[in-house]
């Protein structure tokens, strides 16, 4: 029996893809083991998504090497799309999967190891070209190592073509799973005890398959017994029409959760950054959830620093955050892609500013966080428990609610995968809400 180590870096997708390939592993045969320890195989799924998320994609390659240099160490996902030429001269790397060949992990390994035997020692590379393949990869899952929630795989790839943005190339095009695969996933999940899934692409917003969206994949998981939470990955102001929220507002399940793409709340920057909205019109759709669906929690990512972003620019993407009342920010100094727009734009903006600016909004967006959460003492909600905790001597219950807030209750009885009303309290910890039920 070999021995499998794997690794993953990035995004939702490639852990929700990093998983699939543990199981196809398994089915065949493999003993999965921790990255640390000595292993026959070390998959690394790369993430390319910046400069530095290159250079750990590297450290990663060669620590494996370095751990046992006798394994076969296999470098996959969008480092390999985007550094093709490095990857190809990287002597740690043993094989080479781009995206959409992950499912063939196991055949590769297999006609990897004959070569071998045969005496051939040769860098294979699984790599299409990603920018012009419509076939959507169906990776699939039954269970996943988060025990109460599991996110689902529903579409690849990306049009948009930011300027900031190297994953159009990485992903290539949009591609949208089938609905009936999507219905056989969701069906084996609650069979495995999972009550919340989270719908997950790079651009779930454009999921189409034959002319069906995304509301009606989440109309169907709403029709699924088991599943008692769906909650999206991301939303992107274009998928927010009346139809699609008015939809919305019917769907029982629906977790009351947005992640809301805006990136900056400045219509200068967002043109320059080839967003397809004004400052504006996210607002509006901002509004029209919240006409549909009571006290939705709205978060989402904001690059400071922006090649061209002035100190006005900046205050006034600080303010607009303020206006849309964000639940929870993540803020981002904009970091030089190379291969994008943005990268060769003048202008570029001093390390020391973009430290300034975000940790200003980092501040703005922790004000932000306390005054949504603070309305919630008082209320009762529910929460899907995940875990037991120790915090300054005493055990804690902890969970998640429908709106994505950590809650703590003092209970002795096993609670994991659970879905209980609690009455929230106060702040335990500036993370975590304390509640009783």
């Amino acid at each position: 029996m070999r021995k499998a180590a794997l690794h993953n870096l990035g995004c939702k997708v490639n852990s929700y893809e990093t998983e699939a390939m543990t199981q196809l592993l398994k089915k065949a045969g493999y003993e999965i083991v921790s990255f640390q320890d000595q292993a026959d195989v070390y998959i690394i799924n790369t993430c390319s998504v910046t400069n530095m998320a290159d250079r750990k994609s590297r450290q990663m390659l060669h620590k494996a090497k370095k751990q046992n240099p006798n394994a076969v160490v296999v470098a996959t996902g969008c480092y390999v799309q985007t550094a093709t030429e490095k990857v190809a001269q990287d002597l740690s790397i043993d094989l080479v999967v781009g995206n959409n060949r992950k499912k063939d992990i196991v055949e590769i390994l297999n006609e990897y190891y004959a070569e071998k035997e045969a005496g051939e020692q040769v860098k294979e590379e699984y790599v299409i070209d990603i920018n012009h393949t419509d076939e959507y990869e169906d990776l699939e899952i039954s269970t996943v190592t988060e025990h109460t929630r599991a996110h689902l795989k529903i579409q690849d790839g990306c049009n948009n073509f930011c300027s900031y943005c190297i994953i159009p190339y990485a992903r290539g095009r949009i591609r949208s799973r089938t609905m009936e695969s999507i219905k056989a996933e969701l069906e084996r999940l609650s069979a495995s005890g999972f009550k919340e899934i989270v719908l997950t692409g790079i651009n779930l917003s454009c999921y189409d398959d034959n002319g069906k969206k995304l509301i009606d994949v989440i109309e169907m998981a709403d029709n699924v017994n088991g599943i008692e939470r769906i909650r999206l990955g991301s939303l992107d102001p274009e998928v927010v029409t009346e139809d699609f929220v008015e939809r919305l507002g019917k769907v029982k399940k629906i977790c009351p959760h947005f992640h809301f793409s805006l990136q900056s709340g400045c219509d200068k920057t967002l043109k320059a950054m080839n967003r397809h909205y004004t400052s504006d019109e996210y607002y509006e759709k901002c509004q029209l959830i919240r006409k549909h669906i009571d006290n939705p929690a709205f978060t989402t990512d904001v690059i400071v620093g922006f090649p061209g972003e002035t100190e006005e620019d900046y205050i006034s993407s600080r303010e607009f955050v303020k206006k849309v009342k964000f639940a929870e920010l993540h803020v981002f100094k904009y970091s030089k892609r190379d291969g994008t727009v943005a990268a060769k734009m003048p202008n570029q903006i001093d390390e020391k500013i973009k430290t300034l600016r975000s940790e200003d909004l980092i501040k703005t967006g922790e004000e932000l966080t306390k005054e949504f959460r603070q309305a919630k003492i008082g209320q009762d909600t529910t929460v899907l428990f995940e875990e037991k905790i120790l915090l300054d001597n005493k055990e804690y219950w902890v969970g998640h609610t429908v709106d994505y807030i950590k809650i703590a209750v003092p209970e002795k009885e096993n609670l994991e995968g659970q879905i209980r009303k609690v009455n929230v309290k106060d702040f335990l910890t500036n993370e975590i809400m304390l509640a009783t039920m």
